[in-house]
């Protein structure tokens, strides 16, 4: 009986260490039950959301470069400095042009004429063009040209382009022509039987450079004329005379030619005499001839 109990006694050092160990497989159960030892999850990323997010972080780095530059307020393209000239994007060579261009007196008045001077890109010109301010007279100069240009186009109405057969209203329509310049046009025609060159306008006393211009811009020359010419061989003082491009004293000369001469066998003969005006020689043999 001794002995069976002597297998079942335990020291008091090993009931502690049976304590012990019995606590332990509670506390690794309890861990066991209450402590989630699976992998954690990965986070799904949503890239539309990424990207959304960059975009928005390349549009803020947009606008804060944006800011940064400097701000082109308007100006007069007449004065760009070179530091201003370079801050707009232009060569050192479109600067010179434009600096030589104001050395003579002169002013840029449009975006175009800005152009033509600098020989600025379209690019660089649709760039900075918004920005040009001119001066108040120049907007209106530019303003009263258009209308004037639209009502031009408006009011013309002519029953031909050809000069020769234009009317006295026909010529009214253009502008700085009036009733007697329009009157004198048509009477100094009829003298020349026909214009037979442009510039025979510039001889209408009160025509100004100007406004022949306008005239040629609207009428042509569109057949020369058929004029009845002066023998010379023939005719008498006061005929000759009566000739255009002829006044006293060339007559004079051409009659002491021709009776010098006795006959002049070609008209080409004219030039041969004297101080001649050789220089009118084409307009006087439009209406002489040697036969």
């Amino acid at each position: 009986m001794n002995n069976f109990k002597s297998h079942f006694w335990y020291t008091k050092s090993q009931r502690n260490g049976v304590l012990f160990l019995v606590v332990l497989i509670i506390v690794l159960q309890l861990i066991y039950i209450f402590v989630d030892f699976s992998s954690p999850k990965k986070e799904i990323v949503n890239t539309t959301e990424i990207l959304a997010f960059e975009k928005e972080i390349d549009s803020l780095r947009k606008i804060d470069l944006d800011k940064r530059k400097p701000k082109i307020f308007p100006f007069n393209p007449n004065f760009i400095t070179d530091f201003k000239g370079y801050q707009l994007g232009m060569t050192v060579e479109e600067i010179d042009r434009l600096k030589e261009f104001r050395r003579q007196n002169k002013y840029v008045n449009s975006s175009k004429e800005f152009q033509t001077i600098t020989k600025v890109s379209d690019s660089l010109l649709k760039k900075i063009s918004p920005y040009f301010k001119f001066p108040s007279w120049v907007n209106n100069k530019s303003k009263k040209q258009k209308t004037y240009s639209s009502k031009l186009k408006e009011e013309i109405s002519i029953s031909t382009s050809d000069i020769n057969l234009a009317t006295q209203n026909d010529f009214k329509t253009i502008h700085g022509v009036g009733e007697k310049l329009s009157e004198r046009i048509i009477k100094y025609r009829s003298k020349l039987q026909g214009f037979s060159f442009d510039d025979q306008l510039n001889e209408i006393w009160g025509l100004e450079d100007k406004v022949v211009k306008r005239i040629l811009n609207v009428f042509v020359i569109k057949e020369q004329p058929v004029i009845e010419k002066v023998n010379v061989n023939t005719a008498n003082f006061k005929q000759v005379l009566g000739t255009p491009y002829v006044d006293y004293d060339l007559c004079k000369k051409i009659f002491d030619y021709r009776d010098e001469v006795a006959e002049l066998q070609d008209i080409s003969e004219l030039r041969n005499i004297r101080d001649f005006p050789q220089n009118k020689y084409h307009r006087i043999v439009l209406y002489l001839k040697a036969e």
